[in-house]
């Protein structure tokens, strides 16, 4: 399993945090689109390192159009010499509709005409062909030679998809170079809807698991005394229970027996009694989502746990603030199993 690390602060700290991961030894940065653009974060990171993976995790595509999003793309790809991969996903409509003022609708087929039209636009860049993309969501028919950027020494981007139902998960598999993983999964999850929706993905494009590469999260609960980790623990529960408040995710805590907690964390959202949530999770439902231990008994648990299903994830953990040799062994423990 690659390790990776996750680039968290901006564009202020980017290129810092980018070079202390590769000099740790993770495989890739990435950057996530929460409260900054990705790409902004991931331009300030991407000169500052030479060989690992530069990629997002996620941009949202709805929010932005497929013209804007090559062109970014183009740009990092370029910089990177090729090291860049572009994560996109849907979000969900209320975000879409009423955060981004954005239409929403059939988000699979809106998703798969974003592909389809995203590497025809590489291609014209590239000048394997004029541009003439006409779908049903997205058209793209003029682009004169001066807004042109050009061909690049390495024009084939890979293209991860974010999900966590069935059908944003089989596209994935359809189409996706790679999957991207929401964070809030649990092994049960996995087994009953993921993998078996990737594999009917990878099928109707001829393909198998080997031809996809897959990326998950890791929320680990660390620390050197269980006083350390009881603290680490009460934090994580906090996003544990912001994701398991949404109907979106009841289908995880199905499959964990546990799909009531969902109406019960709602209901505090909605009565806006947001720090009465943290305690609805307990160890039990935790112990789903979260791989406990000390930095160095933390490989071993985590491959046990994930091996089988991440080629490669990003462990919850801070870059910095952890001890350096610590930090190195552990990534490279895990990236040895």
């Amino acid at each position: 399993m690659l390790l990776d690390a996750q680039l968290d602060g901006g564009v202020a700290s980017a290129a810092r945090r980018a070079v202390l991961a590769e000099r740790s030894g993770f495989s890739g940065i990435w950057a996530a689109e929460v409260t900054r653009d990705p790409m902004l974060t991931l331009a300030a990171a991407a000169t500052s390192t030479t060989s690992i993976t530069v990629g997002s995790n996620v941009v949202l595509a709805f929010s932005r159009n497929p013209m804007s999003v090559a062109m970014q793309a183009w740009d990092l790809a370029d910089a990177t010499d090729g090291r860049f991969v572009l994560g996109l996903a849907t979000q969900v409509k209320p975000h879409i509709t009423r955060r981004f003022s954005m239409p929403w609708g059939d988000p699979a087929g809106r998703m798969r005409e974003f592909v389809e039209s995203l590497r025809h636009i590489f291609g014209v860049f590239q000048g394997e062909h004029p541009l003439d993309y006409r779908g049903q969501y997205y058209s793209h028919t003029l682009l004169h030679a001066m807004f042109n950027p050009g061909p690049i020494g390495h024009p084939r981007i890979p293209i991860g998809l974010g999900g966590v139902g069935p059908r944003m998960t089989a596209l994935a598999g359809e189409l996706g170079d790679g999957y991207l993983l929401h964070a809030f999964t649990n092994i049960p999850f996995q087994d009953t809807v993921t993998l078996p929706a990737l594999e009917r993905g990878l099928a109707t494009s001829g393909r198998t698991r080997a031809d996809i590469w897959v990326f998950g999260y890791l929320m680990l609960v660390a620390g050197d005394t269980e006083e350390e980790q009881a603290r680490v623990a009460d934090r994580v529960r906090g996003q544990i229970a912001f994701y398991a408040s949404s109907p979106m995710y009841r289908d995880v805590l199905d499959c964990i027996g546990c799909g009531e907690l969902q109406t019960d964390l709602h209901q505090l959202v909605k009565e806006g009694r947001w720090p009465e949530m943290p305690g609805l999770v307990d160890d039990e439902v935790l112990d789903h989502f979260v791989v406990r231990g000390t930095l160095e008994e933390l490989p071993a648990r985590i491959l046990a746990r994930y091996g089988g299903y991440y080629d490669r994830a990003v462990p919850y953990l801070p870059l910095e603030g952890v001890e350096p040799d610590r930090l190195e062994q552990f990534v490279a423990a895990v990236t040895a199993g």
